[in-house]
C-alpha cells in the first residue's frame, strides 16, 4: 500500500507541476505578496496530496509564539515536506537558498517568482552583504525569512552543523528569531520515493530577540532549543 500511495503521489506531482509553473509565470506582473499567494497554491496542492494520498497529516504546537511583525524562522531540515508545509503554517515567507535551485525547469522558475533570497555561495563576504540587503527589503515588504541553518537535509536522530548565516542575518536586520523543530523525516525521507503515513509534529519555539545576541550566541541558542526538542520528537532514533 505504501508503494502504491507513493507512486500515485509522484504521478500526481508530475502532472500538476508543469501547468502550475505556467500559472506561476503568469503572475510576474503582480505585486510580490500577490505572486506569493498564487504560487504557494502549488505547495498547498502538494500538502493536500500528502494528506489524502500518502496519509501524512500534521499538527502544530506553539503557533501562538509567532510575533506579529515579520522575523526569521530558523528550522530543522529533514525533508522536502517542511519546505512545502511551512507555506501553509506560517505567514508569507521567502527562503534563503543557493541560486542554482532557480535553474531547475518548472520548479525553479516558480520558485524564482516567490522573491527568494538567492545566494551565490562562491562570492563569500559579498554574498553575505547581499543577503543582508535583500533580507532587510523582504522584511520591510512584509515577508518572513525562512532558513535551514544545517544547510542540508538531515536524517531523524542526526544533527548537522548549524551554520551562522541565518543568525548573522537576523542580527544584521535586528529581527526576532523563531526556532522550529519537527519530525517530518520520519514519514518523508530525504530523496525517498517511499513516503509513510503518519502525523508530523511541528513545534514553534518562543521568539528570540536577536538584538541581545551576537550571531554566535544566537546560533547556539537556536541549536540548543531545536535539538532539545528533537530528543522527544524522534525518540526512537
Amino acid at each position: 500500500m505504501t508503494f502504491l500511495r507513493s507512486l500515485v503521489f509522484l504521478i500526481a506531482e508530475i502532472l500538476v507541476t508543469p501547468p502550475y509553473a505556467i500559472v506561476a509565470l503568469a503572475t510576474f506582473p503582480l505585486p510580490r505578496l500577490a505572486r506569493y499567494r498564487v504560487i504557494s497554491g502549488w505547495s498547498r496542492a502538494m500538502i493536500w496530496l500528502a494528506k489524502n494520498v500518502l496519509g501524512i497529516h500534521y499538527r502544530v504546537i506553539g503557533l501562538e509564539n509567532l510575533p506579529r511583525t515579520p522575523g526569521v524562522i530558523l528550522a530543522k531540515h529533514q525533508s522536502a515536506w517542511e519546505t512545502l508545509a511551512f507555506q501553509l503554517i506560517f505567514p508569507p515567507q521567502v527562503l534563503v537558498l543557493k541560486r542554482e535551485l532557480l535553474w531547475i525547469p518548472f520548479f525553479g522558475w516558480g520558485l524564482a517568482l516567490t522573491s527568494p533570497i538567492a545566494i551565490d555561495r562562491s562570492r563569500g563576504v559579498r554574498a553575505l552583504n547581499r543577503m543582508a540587503e535583500l533580507g532587510r527589503e523582504r522584511l520591510a515588504q512584509g515577508f518572513w525569512i525562512a532558513i535551514f541553518p544545517e544547510g542540508t537535509r538531515v536524517k531523524p536522530g542526526e544533527r548537522g552543523k548549524y551554520h551562522e548565516g541565518g543568525a548573522w542575518l537576523a542580527v544584521k536586520c535586528g529581527a526576532s528569531v523563531v526556532p522550529v523543530a519537527h519530525n517530518a523525516g520520519l514519514f518523508w525521507g530525504r530523496n525517498a520515493f517511499l513516503k509513510r503515513p503518519g502525523t508530523v509534529t511541528v513545534e514553534v519555539g518562543p521568539p528570540i530577540d536577536s538584538r541581545a545576541h551576537t550571531p554566535e550566541s544566537l546560533n547556539l541558542s537556536v541549536e540548543e532549543w531545536i535539538e532539545g526538542r528533537m530528543a522527544s520528537l524522534c525518540p526512537q532514533r
